[in-house]
């Protein structure tokens, strides 16, 4: 097995603090209900810079950028695909500008918002769609690709080997969050065939994030370690389970609650350990406190 060199890097130091939450961040910065994060790249480019510092400053060893939907299948619904190398590139440049050379730079890659499996979209318009946006992410800059919060495995496969061609390193993160035991994703994929899948297609690193709160990442970092044939594992999971009060979704989990379970996420096989919805730059900043105790 031959890791990127920059994973192999990163890996050699010990556990790496990735980032948390953005959706929530921005939405905390004004960002409405419906309203499409990534064109905050051009319309609001102080806010999202401000999340991007906020979490170099916490501690993040790696940052992404706000790109989770700027491919040309989620722009369209927005009407504004031909904005897409735009959004993309401004994604990467507001979160360089912040990460310096304090934290490297990982484009995220979302899903397409289309259930493949239901043919509502081919493959050929996915794969077109995804080398489209990480091109531009690669050309824009960016230190490594994050296909991340994906629920169909060959959705993942077509993202991940789209990313791999660019040459950059690359992480395949799947959403756990279904089945009797919470460890499968919407579509029946379990975490030892999300693996397989994702080494063959390309990945450097395997991971798991969203869906369910941190208590159940610990199992599913194990089996995701046992079986990612030696490649690093990544773990960013929600601040608990979501609850809706006064008719707005809040993360209950605090950071100290949530940060009292890494220990055994690091002991399952985590390699990069962050967060995802509803965690904040407190969550990380108490993240780096752990490691360094440590």
């Amino acid at each position: 097995m031959t890791l990127h060199p920059l994973i192999r890097k990163l890996i050699d130091r010990g556990p790496t603090i990735t980032d948390g939450a953005w959706g929530t961040q921005l939405q905390a910065r004004g960002l409405a209900p419906g309203e499409m994060p990534d064109l905050w790249n051009l319309t609001h480019p102080k806010e999202v810079a401000e999340v991007a510092r906020a979490y170099v400053a916490a501690g993040s060893q790696i940052i992404l950028t706000n790109t989770f939907g700027a491919n040309r299948i989620r722009l369209a619904e927005s009407g504004c695909v031909d904005r897409l190398l735009e959004i993309n590139r401004a994604g990467v440049a507001l979160s360089r500008e912040a990460a310096g050379k304090r934290a490297f730079v990982f484009a995220s890659v979302g899903p397409s918002g289309k259930l493949f499996a239901s043919g509502d979209i081919t493959e050929k318009e996915l794969r077109a769609a995804f080398t489209e946006q990480v091109r531009a992410l690669a050309d824009g800059g960016a230190d490594g690709l994050v296909v991340e919060t994906m629920q169909d495995l060959e959705e993942a496969k077509l993202a991940t080997a789209a990313a791999n061609a660019t040459g950059l390193p690359v992480i395949a993160s799947m959403v756990f969050d279904s089945g009797r035991d919470k460890d499968r994703t919407m579509m029946g994929i379990t975490p030892e065939q999300a693996a397989a899948g994702l080494v063959k297609a390309g990945a450097d690193v395997i991971g798991a994030n969203c869906g369910q709160g941190i208590a159940g990442f610990v199992t599913i970092c194990a089996r995701l370690k046992a079986a990612a044939d030696g490649h690093p594992v990544w773990i960013k999971a929600n601040a608990g389970l979501p609850q809706i009060r006064d008719g707005k979704t809040v993360y209950a989990m605090t950071a100290a609650e949530f940060t009292g379970y890494v220990p055994a996420v690091l002991a399952a096989g985590a390699d990069f350990i962050g967060g995802c919805c509803g965690t904040s730059p407190e969550f990380i900043r108490d993240i780096h406190r752990l490691l360094r105790a440590l």
